[in-house]
């Protein structure tokens, strides 16, 4: 039996546990009948040309975990910022870990999938938000809507903000052979509200992990998302990320993705701009080694006037990995005074490494600002050359020229704690010590 056969067959047995009266159901049922028809995406579709899940589909993943391991908190420490408070919502093989999580009610909501789905007192904003801007025909984002019933769900009320940064994390112990885990995750901000969010997929075992994770944003008037994705994963591990995000008028929505671990990734992230005057901004660095292969697929969906997008993507590519990236812009016919920027730069400093990369403007408008662009090059040798003359060693030299290649995109990075955590992420990834008060 191969994957799709599996996973079809466990939607019986997974529709078998939940109340078939709840109107979600129907959304799943007609969910699972998309995926069913599409089946896994091919490299026969333009959007997969250069990113192959056969390998992934001959895997026997395990659809749902046989019984709960608990982790101590002192086994998964490292994984957390620990340096601020914030508030965690943590789930180990897809279930809620009461133990290691920390959530509130005091004037926000954090809490889970779960319960928002199940208890009445969530039914309204469920109805309105839940499934209303993740893809219907994207084959993976239906597969995950099939099975969507556990994740974050985390409801900002107007004029509100957090006390503290939110972190999402997600563990895979290696308690089956191979796992496969399917988050969903539900963030509502509404207006003048105001969040911070940390996710992480981290496995804890050298076991096979595939993650297909989708969220939803509606970032409402005047509000403001700061949102980081860390995905330094184990080598065995694959996540397939896919992140929808709703704007209205002048909400300020940031992402920065930082992409080091895992054996393949893929991020999908989609921005509509349903709104004026507001802004919608994407950043990420990429450094892979060994095999690693990940791919960044973003769009902006400029459909109101007077609206901003800005994309800048540093990827850095050693011994044989791949990189794609491929960003679309859609300038809509009344979205008229778009300034959309976007800009992907790649440095390969091993023969064997690759990149794939496709800018892409649609414009239908005639008074736009938009720009796109992309390059791939080597280590500029003059300024290795430099660095060595002031008596810097030549790996250590490499590596400042990379930091330095990568530095503008952690700039924006708003929380200093996590700034220094990627800083350390990067030294080890580069493997050297350059020097930073970590």
């Amino acid at each position: 039996m191969d994957l799709k056969d599996k996973l079809i067959s466990s939607f019986m047995a997974f529709e078998n546990n939940v109340d078939v009266d709840h109107p979600v159901h129907e959304v799943r049922m007609e969910a699972m009948k998309n995926f069913e028809i599409k089946g896994f995406p091919s490299k026969k579709e333009e959007a997969w040309k250069y990113t192959s899940l056969n390998s992934l589909q001959k895997v026997d993943f395990s659809i749902f975990p046989k019984e709960l391991n608990a982790l101590e908190y002192k086994e998964v420490k490292k994984y957390f910022i620990n340096e601020i408070d914030t508030y965690k919502i943590v789930f180990i093989d897809g279930i809620f870990s009461s133990n290691l999580s920390e959530t509130t009610h005091d004037g926000v909501d954090i809490c889970l999938m779960s319960s928002a789905l199940n208890k009445p007192m969530y039914k309204q904003i469920i109805d309105v938000y839940f499934n209303k801007v993740a893809s219907k025909d994207e084959s993976l984002t239906t597969l995950n809507t099939a099975f969507s019933k556990e994740g974050a769900y985390i409801y900002i009320p107007k004029n509100k903000m957090p006390k503290k940064p939110i972190e999402i994390v997600h563990f895979a112990t290696g308690n089956e052979a191979s796992l496969m885990l399917q988050p969903r995750n539900l963030i509502i901000v509404e207006e003048n509200a105001e969040v911070q969010i940390i996710e992480r997929h981290q496995s804890l075992t050298s076991n096979e992990v595939l993650t297909n994770c989708v969220t939803e944003i509606f970032a409402a008037k005047s509000s403001i998302v700061d949102y980081y994705k860390v995905q330094n994963d184990a080598v065995n591990a694959s996540l397939i990320d896919n992140t929808y995000v709703d704007q209205k008028d002048k909400s300020d929505v940031k992402f920065h993705t930082f992409s080091f671990g895992g054996k393949l990734t893929r991020n999908n992230l989609n921005f509509y701009q349903n709104g004026e005057y507001l802004d919608s901004t994407m950043k990420g660095v990429t450094i892979l080694g060994d095999k690693q292969h990940v791919d960044h697929h973003t769009l902006v969906h400029h459909i109101e006037p007077n609206c901003e997008s800005h994309q800048d993507y540093k990827g850095i590519y050693g011994d044989s990995s791949t990189g794609v990236f491929n960003g679309k812009i859609i300038v809509e016919k009344l979205a008229q005074k778009t300034n959309a920027f976007q800009q992907n730069n790649n440095i390969l400093i091993s023969d064997k490494a690759s990149i794939n990369t496709k800018p892409q403007l649609e414009i239908f408008a005639d008074d736009v600002k938009c720009s796109h662009g992309c390059t791939i090059g080597q280590l500029d040798e003059d300024a290795l050359f430099y660095l060595q003359s002031r008596g810097i060693p030549k790996k250590e030299a490499r590596a400042l020229l990379m930091y330095a290649f990568a530095n503008n995109v952690l700039e924006s990075v708003r929380i200093p704690e996590l700034k220094t955590r990627i800083n350390k992420l990067i030294a080890n990834k580069l493997g050297v010590n350059l020097g930073f008060d970590l």
